[in-house]
């Protein structure tokens, strides 16, 4: 069911509209408000898929309405109705974020088109926001300790700004979860986040990985082509793993930093780009700058803000948390029942040598849920947890 308010003064183009639109589907529920304060009040108090708005009204005209509607609700698409000599302020409703506009006496093929194209779009809307839920929630930060408490704050903290921040951590702390939910929290969420595994991708590869190439630019270059910087523009780029990239590349890194500018691999034309850079490495970076393998410009560039994800053995109050997780995620992802683990094997999971963090837990989980009973014990435990 498509719930649609129409916002009009004069009750005839009101009952009017009421009624094509009731006859064209049973599927819209067509409410109406016969001024734009009336109209206004209504979409605070109730949620609808569409609203046909009036231009020229009492107490509240259709731009004041629009503007105040998209500060509250902007998912809503809203159709401005114009008159005549309304053209211009319709016309100027569309650069508000109007979806369109339809003039007086509506032409029944048009006003019909323009509804469902603003329903589709709505519901495009609402499931983009359902699948942005589930991806975010495959990067959620789960735990209770103070360590990542701290993280938690600081990324409430940064993520709204356009600060580079470095992450810090062995590998399997969860590097990447920092990453998403800067992403995540911040203005550029709209726009994507592109990771780059500096570490998988060969050396001579990596420049043309990032920035792009054009045609004949090597042997295997066949056709322009755009890099990671191009595609993230507007939004976030992830660079996993950085302390494993060339210095040539890190060269280039600086550059984009310093001048929001790329330049495809064989090219000669700058390419402006706006990207956020995210860093992340397991490794100590001041150590690699003293051997000559890091650049200390671009650690200095890139490490604006700092963030320590800590092992799993100096956090190893959140294990219950995440064995629960990871118990829940698992079960749903074979279809299968959420197994409970006793006390006890809790207890024994929570003094093991974490070594590889994170990552080996879920592992450990997953192999206990496979081969363990109902409950899992510390029997259990004792025979499918050893590494």
């Amino acid at each position: 069911m498509s719930k649609i308010l129409i916002i009009e003064d004069e009750a005839a183009i009101r009952r009017v509209l009421v009624k094509i639109l009731s006859e064209e589907s049973t599927t819209y529920q067509v409410d109406e408000a016969e001024d734009g304060k009336i109209g206004f009040d209504k979409i605070k108090n109730d949620d609808y898929d569409l609203v046909l708005c009036d231009i020229k009204m009492p107490k509240m005209n259709g731009e004041e309405l629009l503007e105040a509607v998209k500060k509250i609700k902007p998912e809503i698409p809203m159709v401005m109705i114009s008159g005549h000599g309304d053209l211009e302020t319709a016309v100027n409703t569309m650069r508000l974020g109007a979806f369109d506009y339809i003039s007086k006496p509506p032409d029944l093929n048009r006003l019909l088109n323009t509804v469902r194209n603003a329903l589709d779009k709505k519901q495009l809307v609402v499931e983009n926001k359902i699948l942005k839920k589930k991806v975010s929630k495959n990067y959620e930060m789960v735990g209770n300790s103070a360590p990542i408490n701290q993280i938690k704050e600081m990324i409430e903290k940064v993520a709204p700004t356009d600060a580079r921040v470095l992450i810090t951590g062995p590998n399997g702390t969860g590097k990447e979860l920092v990453a998403h939910q800067l992403h995540d929290k911040s203005a550029r969420s709209e726009f994507p986040l592109i990771e780059v595994n500096c570490a998988a991708i060969p050396s001579e590869l990596i420049e043309s990985e990032l920035f792009g190439h054009v045609k004949g630019a090597f042997t295997s270059a066949v056709k322009d082509r755009a890099g990671k910087f191009e595609a993230a523009n507007g939004g976030t780029i992830f660079l996993d793993e950085i302390g494993d990239m060339s210095l040539a590349a890190q060269a280039k890194v600086l550059r984009a930093l310093q001048e929001s500018l790329v330049q495809r691999v064989g090219a000669d034309k700058d390419i402006k780009v706006d990207v956020r850079v995210v860093a992340a490495t397991n490794k100590d970076l001041k150590k690699e700058i003293e051997e000559g393998r890091f650049r200390e410009d671009l650690y200095h560039r890139l490490a604006v803000i700092l963030i320590k994800v800590p092992a799993l053995n100096d956090r190893r109050d959140d294990i219950p948390l995440l064995i629960e997780y990871f118990s829940n995620k698992i079960a749903q992802e074979q279809g299968s029942v959420s197994k409970s683990f006793s006390k006890d094997a809790i207890k024994l999971l929570q003094e093991y040598d974490w070594t590889g963090n994170i990552r080996e837990l879920r592992n450990v989980v997953e192999r206990l849920i496979i081969l363990g009973g109902t409950e899992i014990s510390e029997t259990d435990v004792k025979l499918f947890a050893s590494k």
